[in-house]
């Protein structure tokens, strides 16, 4: 029994990251498809009498290439700024969609002023450890009614690291890491199973 249960617990942690990979592959082909492949496949119909096997999967890659180069020309740029403006005045909506997209951009982009070092702070209880990430120094009034210099921490949750929660840590009780950004955003996804090696620190030839 146990063996079949460890068969079967490898089993479910190599297909996870697949099915979950095609899942989302097959939501954006879906709406892509649907968006787009339809409509061009008929109008190619109408016009050459032809269809186009795959078309949906093409429309889809298109249509993502397109909207990255839409969203890097000024026009583009400025359009969605305006799109942007109209969510956040939508009640709800832009606290959910701002939330998602700046952790989205922190995370996927790794943009200057987002993350700034991975550490690791007791939590949820003293003895218990979880990794989290700097994102700035406590200011304002929150460091001036506290009598100790208080970071803000980012704490993620496994394994989509969007969501978690916000924490102010007191200096002293954070404990720096060496390990980037990256290497800790694969060990909270992965829940642990891929863990950053140890920088080994060069040695000096004494002569």
């Amino acid at each position: 029994m146990k063996r079949i249960r460890k068969y079967f617990i490898t089993g479910i942690l190599v297909l996870m990251p697949l099915m979950i990979t095609l899942y989302l592959l097959w939501l954006a082909y879906s709406f892509a498809n649907a968006v787009l492949g339809k409509a061009i496949g008929n109008l190619i119909s109408y016009l050459f009498g032809i269809s186009i096997p795959g078309l949906g999967l093409l429309s889809t890659i298109v249509f993502i290439f397109l909207v990255g180069i839409f969203a890097t020309n000024v026009l583009g740029r400025s359009i969605i700024d305006f799109g942007d403006k109209t969510i956040s005045r939508i009640p709800l909506v832009r606290s959910i969609y701002s939330s998602v997209k700046q952790m989205s951009e922190a995370i996927f982009t790794q943009k200057r002023g987002s993350f700034k070092r991975v550490v690791m702070i007791e939590y949820p209880r003293k003895g218990i450890y979880t990794l989290g990430f700097v994102t700035g120094d406590g200011l304002g009034e929150v460091q001036d009614k506290t009598e100790e210099k208080v970071i803000n921490i980012f704490v993620p949750t496994t394994p989509n690291p969007t969501s978690g929660f916000f924490l102010m840590v007191p200096e002293e009780h954070v404990i720096s890491l060496e390990m980037s950004v990256e290497d800790g955003l694969k060990m909270i996804i992965s829940g642990g199973m891929i863990s950053p090696e140890k920088k080994r620190i060069p040695e000096v030839d004494e002569e």
